[in-house]
């Protein structure tokens, strides 16, 4: 316990301390939200990867779609690296950067606003941003506070209260800056610890030939006269598999605090050297997650609920409470630094999105009506710290209302992320990727695009979740592609001087 605590308390001294250090770079708006457009390809491609996997992959989706998939679910992970690190940074990065910094955006609400030139969408997208990134939130407390509490013996209340006030002190004190270094020095814990948890439960099992003969010997569940589906390539179920691949690696690409990380690195050379880390980092840490959930059959059945269904985020605490003590604290850093950063991520672009995109949405120019440069520079030095501060309390609001819902969690952690990344790259994904791309979408297709994706998921979560929730936001995102290119067809185009001018950036 001594080691726990003394590890524990060192890792969070240097967030604390991190956050100090760049308390000065996060007093203007650019600087707390994106870090003055300045971070290298390093920092980038670790906030990335930290942001996209956290205690929700670890606990929530290694553990129930190892159960249910087997070895298969190792799938899930590769495809984390090659469709949601590797095509998103290729198809994304580079015109995400470019375009972002040459219509002056900040936030995904604010690209929609100006790229589509409606500043209604600007605010609806903001609500959804606010709205759905709390679910995703809570699940992320929920997934560190499970494995808080077998690690420590301290009841889970009060690991999601500590939890909620650490994050907030550190991106309170040093926004995006302190977030990407903090992601360096977590993703560095996360690289070392989950190599080293992969040996350590493997050899509980006689290795890795022996574990994976014992998963072949597995009868399944659907029919116990049939063995080896759990270690087979495809698994007992490819299809529902096919659908998880899709959720967890598409969806990415229309996740606000994930695509935000393209607009704040330093430039093109650096998008290219971030593309290599970040897909190498998700190979390691998804491939490793995913592939250790697959073994998860091998340590008895999880606890049930009340319900009587299983406890599916019980499942990978179970198989690492048997470790010793110094692997045990191991995982809780891994954890924790996975989690750290991704809540980071999520309050941050929650409060900045709030902020830019529905409080001051009609400030963003005004600064320029005073002639007198004087007391122009004076007025928007003033709005600036204005929004800075209405930002850090907006994270504290947020984490609020999170806490809230992680102390009465409604569904399993995997549910309440479906939920979340259907809603959020369902009306997202295919208006922004297209946007960059296509002159031709139009406005009202986007709008289109926000009703299908919140249509979808929430009727679907209305009247009890007839498609699983995680199928069903593998077909919002989908979807969404053919909404807009079918709506873009039939609706009004844009002022075709607008688009050359947005489009000009590429040239």
């Amino acid at each position: 316990m001594l080691i726990k605590i003394t590890l524990t308390i060192i890792f969070l001294a240097v967030m604390i301390g991190v956050g100090l250090y760049t308390r000065k770079q996060a007093s203007s708006v650019d600087g707390f939200v994106l870090g003055g457009r300045s971070v290298g390809p390093w920092l980038s491609a670790f906030a990335f990867g930290t942001s996209y996997f956290s205690a929700v992959v670890f606990v929530g989706y290694a553990g129930q779609f190892g159960w249910k998939y087997g070895l298969s679910s190792t799938w899930i992970g590769v495809g984390n690296a090659v469709i949601g690190s590797l095509l998103a940074w290729l198809i994304l990065g580079r015109r995400t950067k470019l375009m972002t910094q040459h219509i002056q955006s900040r936030t995904m609400p604010d690209f929609f606003g100006t790229r589509y030139q409606n500043e209604w969408l600007r605010v609806v997208a903001s609500i959804i941003v606010f709205v759905f990134l709390i679910p995703y939130t809570a699940g992320v407390y929920k997934g560190i506070s499970t494995l808080f509490e077998m690690g420590f013996g301290i009841p889970y209340e009060y690991c999601v209260v500590i939890m909620a006030i650490l994050t907030a002190v550190y991106v309170i004190l040093g926004g995006y800056k302190a977030t990407a270094m903090n992601d360096f020095i977590q993703g560095i814990i996360m690289l070392f610890g989950i190599i080293t948890v992969i040996a350590a439960v493997l050899n509980s099992q006689g290795g890795l030939v022996a574990a994976v003969d014992k998963m072949a010997a597995l009868p399944a569940d659907n029919n116990p006269s049939v063995n080896g589906g759990f270690a087979s390539l495809l698994g007992p179920d490819p299809w529902n598999l096919l659908g998880v691949v899709i959720l967890t690696s598409l969806g990415t690409w229309g996740l606000p605090q994930m695509v935000g990380k393209f607009y704040s690195i330093t430039d093109e050379a650096a998008i290219h050297r971030g593309t290599v880390i970040s897909t190498i980092f998700a190979f390691i840490v998804a491939g490793g997650c995913y592939f250790l959930g697959g073994f998860g059959r091998l340590f008895g059945m999880p606890p049930t609920l009340p319900n009587g269904r299983l406890d599916f985020d019980a499942i990978v605490p179970s198989m690492l409470v048997t470790l010793p003590d110094a692997l045990i604290a191991l995982v809780v850093l891994l954890v924790l630094s996975a989690s750290m950063s991704t809540l980071a991520s999520l309050v941050l672009t929650s409060s900045s999105t709030m902020t830019l995109d529905l409080i001051y949405r009609d400030k963003k120019s005004q600064p320029g009506e005073v002639e007198d440069g004087t007391i122009d520079d004076i007025v928007a030095e003033k709005i600036e710290r204005r929004k800075v501060v209405i930002m850090r309390v907006l994270i504290v609001f947020f984490i609020a209302i999170s806490l809230l819902i992680a102390l009465n969690p409604p569904t399993f952690i995997a549910q309440m992320m479906g939920i979340s990344w259907g809603a959020l790259a369902g009306a997202f994904l295919a208006p922004f990727m297209l946007g960059l791309y296509w002159r031709g979408v139009t406005t009202a297709s986007v709008w289109a695009c926000y009703v299908w994706g919140v249509g979808l998921t929430v009727i679907n979560m209305l009247i009890g979740n007839p498609i699983n929730p995680i199928n069903c936001g593998a077909i919002a995102m989908v979807g969404g592609f053919v909404v807009v290119f079918v709506v873009s067809l039939f609706t009004p185009k844009m002022p075709r001087q607008t688009v050359d001018n947005i489009f000009e950036c590429y040239k």
